[in-house]
This record gives C-alpha cells, structure tokens and sequence, in this order.
C-alpha cells in the first residue's frame, strides 16, 4: 500500500513539474550539505556517494523508466554531460517505483543514459534529497553543498554547472 501512495505522489508531481523549470521548490535546500549515502548500482553493489561529494562537482537525476518529464529532460542530460562530463559526475538515481532492475537493465541496454544509474530500492538517497519528483535535479559543488535543485523539462542545467566547475 505504501509503495502505490509514492508512485501516485512521484507521478503527480513529475506531470505538474512538466515543460518548466521548477528551481529550489522542494526537496533538499540549496547550500545545505549534500548527503553522501550509500545507494546500490543496477546491478546490487553499493556506490559510496563520499567518493565523489566533497571531491568533484556532482549531478544526481532522480528519475524512473516511466517518466515522461525525465525523457524529455534527457536531451539536456546530454547536452550537459557532453559539456560537462569530464569535471562533473553525473548519476542517475532510478527511484525504484513500479520498476525492477531488469527492467531499468533493458532501458539503460536501449537508451545508453550518459549517466551511471543507481538503483534505489531502498529509498536512502530519495529519503535523503527529499526528492519530491522524478525529473528531480540536484547540483553539489566540488565542496559537497548543494548548489542546485530543480524539477521539469526545462531546467537550465548549463548555467548550473558553469557556475560549479568555475569554482
């Protein structure tokens, strides 16, 4: 029962966020501390977040299989990581709602996101961004604050990320 409760709140919310950019309207607070969890790959080994948050800047897309608003977010993911990719770690935080790792599998097998995907069955990094969507966006800087937050379509992920690797 608690599972259908947040796939209906997570879908609700991903379609009220589509075609806009919606910075800093919910979730973690900018310039708070980005939480470095532990959250398991696709494929069930753990990926210790501290490797990265703290060290280099960070790009965490909370997204589902399902979600409409994170495919059409995907061709800024793209055009950012071919822009951004080499100083910036970009993962993709599958929220496991209504989904199995199979199926996340075949979707990064047909889809080759330009990201490396966590599979969050457990809820640790949701819980700990308070990631109120899918097409949730987070930015930490290379000191490990978030610098970024938003949801939608249309989020303006450059200018985000010029401003953390000017840094």
């Amino acid at each position: 029962m608690r599972r259908w409760w947040w796939a209906a709140a997570l879908a609700v919310l991903a379609s009220a966020g589509a075609g806009s950019a919606a910075a800093q309207e919910a979730g973690i607070p900018v310039g708070s501390k980005a939480p470095a969890v532990v959250v398991d790959d696709v494929d069930g080994k753990p990926v210790y977040l501290s490797q990265y948050i703290g060290h280099k800047p960070v790009l965490l897309e909370f997204w589902a299989t399902w979600c409409e608003v994170c495919e059409a977010l995907m061709p800024r993911v793209r055009a950012t990581h071919a822009a951004f990719g080499d100083r910036v770690e970009f993962f993709g935080v599958n929220v496991a709602v209504n989904q199995t790792p199979a199926r996340v599998r075949r979707w990064i097998a047909e889809n080759h996101p330009p990201f490396r995907t966590l599979y969050d069955a457990k809820g640790t990094s949701t819980r700990a961004y308070a990631a109120p969507a899918t097409s949730y966006i987070v930015i930490v800087d290379r000191a490990g604050k978030v610098a970024y937050t938003g949801t939608g379509a249309d989020q303006d992920l450059a200018t985000a990320l010029r401003a953390v690797t000017a840094q």
